[in-house]
């Protein structure tokens, strides 16, 4: 025998049935279907109103909305988001929020982002794989100018053919974006006319981040380059990132895929065009874009300039007096003790510190920094992976 499938309007059909027929008293009848009698009088009197229709299940919905948001916010939110369709729930909110202060109150960031779905504003975000974070060694960034962060935005071809290879630095604390230029080919001379404009314009950070790629650092002794030494010389520290992990510059890294997506798909028509997007980008950024990393703020409103002022003329290196001096031929190459040493093509017609720190081991110093041991016993060189701060700082004035 199967189940008789029934549902809640046929019930009180029923009941409303069985009680017109009569023979029933209310309380029975109330009984009968398992129902209050409070309820059998609700369900007579709205069949009596309203006919069949007063026994359905009226909308829940509330006839009235005190808290919805006003037509003239979520329209200047769509516009919002029309002008820059990459932005969030938060970034908008932000931007809205310090341009229009006649709204005393905006809807929290989940209505904001319901509206856009609801307006088809909204792409389902792709599923990402956590992977563990590391820790990152290196300092941490208390104010303005302690450390840049600088790299290339991986090369391209604008609508002409031209390769476009723009040059990035930012301020690691205030995000601010230094610079967005195009350079005619990553080496050496154009990043260092590069960077001179930059020390010239906001004076000398206390480090530069960067990756270990060309013109940053090379396979030679401490990973110097041309540029490296350069920086080294003008008292700027180098901090590098491990090679394969962009993650430990991640600040620098968040704002080249930013940069793409507002300026380079598609790419423009040529190498004048693709700057003045750069120069457009790169004012957006600094002075119009909410970051949720300062709080929402503008990165304009947390940079200043740095009070280490940039000149041509650079401080000859001194070393205290039981170091001894060691001069690098115009080939990278350094005679000592009988041996021929190939330090670094970088350091030519440069002068290091040799400092004696046991029977057999000589440490080689370069300004404020160690580069490596010398092997009295073979002449072989010991390479640092990266410059070291060197003890004789202190002494030395780097």
């Amino acid at each position: 025998m199967t189940w008789k499938e029934t549902n809640v309007f046929e019930e009180r059909m029923k009941f409303v049935v069985a009680w017109k027929r009569g023979g029933w008293t209310l309380t029975d009848l109330c009984h009968e279907f398992n129902i209050s009698r409070v309820t059998g009088y609700k369900y007579l009197k709205q069949y009596e109103r309203y006919g069949l229709d007063g026994l359905k299940d009226k909308s829940r919905k509330p006839k009235r909305h005190p808290h919805q948001t006003r037509k003239k916010i979520i329209e200047l939110i769509l516009q919002e988001r029309k002008d820059h369709p990459r932005w969030g729930a938060r970034k908008l909110l932000a931007s809205l929020s310090a341009r229009i202060h006649m709204i005393k109150k905006w809807p929290h960031p989940s209505t904001v982002g319901r509206i856009l779905k609801q307006n088809n504003l909204i792409k389902p975000p792709k599923r990402r794989i956590r992977r563990e974070s590391i820790e990152q060694p290196f300092s941490h960034a208390l104010g303005p100018n302690d450390i840049w962060c600088a790299d290339f935005k991986g090369h391209f071809t604008v609508g002409n053919g031209e390769r476009c290879t723009p040059l990035t630095v930012t301020d690691a604390y205030s995000r601010f974006l230094l610079c967005c230029e195009i350079v005619a080919k990553a080496d050496t001379a154009n990043v260092i006319n590069e960077f001179t404009k930059l020390f010239m314009e906001y004076g000398m950070p206390l480090a530069i981040r960067t990756d270990n790629g060309t013109p940053f650092a090379s396979n030679a002794l401490a990973g110097l380059s041309k540029l490296s030494v350069w920086w080294i010389k003008l008292g700027i520290k180098l901090e590098r990132i491990e090679p394969g992990k962009p993650q430990q510059n991640g600040r620098h890294e968040r704002m080249h895929k930013t940069l793409k997506e507002e300026t380079a798909l598609p790419p423009r028509s040529s190498l004048e065009a693709q700057q003045k997007a750069f120069r457009e980008f790169q004012k957006e950024f600094n002075y119009l874009r909410p970051h949720e990393g300062i709080q929402n703020s503008f990165p304009a409103n947390h940079y200043r300039k740095s009070k280490r002022k940039f000149t041509n003329w650079i401080v000859k290196a001194s070393y205290p007096t039981n170091i001894m001096i060691g001069e690098v031929n115009d080939i990278g190459n350094l005679h000592f003790e009988g041996y021929r040493i190939f330090l670094s093509s970088a350091l030519a017609l440069e002068e290091v510190g040799l400092e004696e720190i046991s029977d057999r081991h000589v440490k080689i110093h370069f300004y404020g920094v160690s580069l490596g041991v010398i092997d009295l016993y073979t002449g072989k060189l010991l390479h640092f992976k990266n410059p070291i701060p060197s003890s004789l700082a202190s002494e030395s004035g780097f």
